[in-house]
């Protein structure tokens, strides 16, 4: 019974189609969450425009550890894209390889975006830019782990030989989220690392 466990058999996901459920439900996740960035960067932006330079903090944000960080979350981007590309010509290996750098990628920007918090003159309740400093930065951290879950689960269906050129329904709709992160990151660097520069 073990033995049959580990088989060579398909996921009851369904193939490539897009209208399948699972998209349908990713893009609606992504929708909400986005929402919740929405909201969070709107409120940095109702207080920034309210106080100006004032309310920043007397040492503006540094590009030391997250322009280097930044171009990481991209650069996995990429390497998930190129996997993704990969399964859809039936090169299984090209998607290990592709989720195996997002995942490696990925996993190197939470430990320089905990290095960064750790270096912070402020923390979440020294002043209202904290807060929303450590809670935007925070919400979407989380959203990284998750994305990481879901890529080593790819990763481990993938090893399984889940996958082929037909059916890899799964690989598509999750990496989507991790695009999204991505995006995500791309509002928050630009709010809070360039635009204080800005003001």
């Amino acid at each position: 019974m073990s033995d049959t466990v580990l088989t060579n058999r398909p996921l009851p996901v369904g193939s490539v189609d897009r209208r399948a459920a699972g998209w349908w439900g990713m893009l609606t996740l992504i929708l909400t969450e986005a929402a919740l960035f929405v909201y969070l960067l709107f409120s940095y932006y109702y207080i920034a425009l309210q106080y100006g330079r004032s309310w920043l903090p007397n040492e503006l944000p540094s590009f030391r550890l997250s322009v280097p960080n930044t171009a990481m979350l991209l650069l996995s981007s990429v390497a998930v894209w190129w996997g993704e590309r990969g399964i859809k010509r039936g090169r299984r290996g090209q998607l290990v390889l592709g989720l195996a750098i997002g995942i490696l990628l990925g996993i190197a920007f939470v430990g320089v975006q905990l290095i960064e918090w750790s270096e912070k003159t402020f923390t979440i309740s020294t002043s209202s830019y904290g807060s929303l400093y450590f809670t935007v930065t925070g919400f979407h951290m989380a959203h990284v782990v998750v994305g990481l879950i879901i890529l080593i689960a790819l990763l481990v269906w993938a090893i399984l030989n889940y996958f082929d050129s037909k059916r890899h329904a799964p690989v598509p709709i999750g990496s989507v989220y991790w695009h999204f992160v991505d995006v995500v990151w791309l509002c928050v660097f630009t709010t809070f690392y360039v635009t204080p520069y800005l003001s």
